[in-house]
């Protein structure tokens, strides 16, 4: 895989993961009460999809650091490593919910019904995505593969996400910001996430695109210097 390659599945990686966690994250949303079967099960089904476009990411997103820049593989393995915990445990979670709805003959809330789900999604992906997202801040600012706001964002969204991981303190109401699976513990980072991968998605995509103009007029330079500044 060469690194145009790389960049293109990168992007569309994130994109296609970007777009399914949007569409995921109002399906929570939509009742005050105890959701239908068919509700819960639609947004675990979009968001097994979501993880998995997001596995691809994360090991095309290796394959690009080790393209651009061999000396800092160790931190692109980083960023696989705590992004494929983060998918693991997430499908995990999302196994329990469904489980649960489906063994139920009666409509279930699974984000208080089923306790073991709490900090799955709130305090250990909460920390796992901090990791992911310092790994890939870090990357990106010692190689210059992405434009800086990328890198700077990554920072930014990594504290904000290490901010909710002592939540598993604060009770388990969904309907509190602050809780082991509040909304903001748990929707809201991952809405937030969600955009910020759809931006960086595109960015990547574009990067391969600018990429491939630099080599045709045959005055290619260091990858990801100047040609993704945009």
């Amino acid at each position: 895989m060469n690194e145009t390659i790389a960049r293109r599945i990168t992007g569309i990686a994130g994109i296609a993961t970007a777009a399914a966690l949007i569409v995921e994250v109002p399906l929570y949303f939509i009742y005050s009460g105890p959701p239908p079967d068919s509700n819960v099960l639609a947004r675990l089904l979009i968001g097994i999809v979501a993880l998995a476009f997001l596995l691809v990411f994360v090991t095309a997103f290796r394959e690009l650091v080790k393209r651009v820049s061999p000396a800092y593989e160790w931190v692109g393995s980083m960023a696989f490593a705590t992004g494929l915990v983060y998918v693991t445990v997430t499908l995990v979670s999302s196994g329990l919910e469904a489980g649960a709805v489906i063994a139920v003959d009666h409509p279930i809330d699974p984000t208080i019904a089923v306790s073991g789900t709490y900090i799955l999604y709130g305090s250990i992906s909460r920390l796992m995505l901090a990791f992911f997202l310092t790994s890939v801040g870090y990357v990106i600012a010692r190689t210059n593969l992405l434009p800086r706001w990328t890198g700077r964002s990554a920072y930014v969204l990594a504290g904000v996400n290490l901010a909710f991981v002592p939540s598993l303190f604060f009770g388990n109401t969904p309907a509190n910001f602050y809780a082991a699976n509040g909304w903001g513990t748990t929707a809201l980072m991952g809405a937030i996430f969600s955009y910020w991968l759809l931006a960086v998605g595109i960015s990547t995509y574009r990067s391969a695109t600018r990429l491939t103009a630099t080599e045709e007029k045959g005055g290619r330079g260091r990858p990801g210097v100047g040609t993704v500044s945009a």
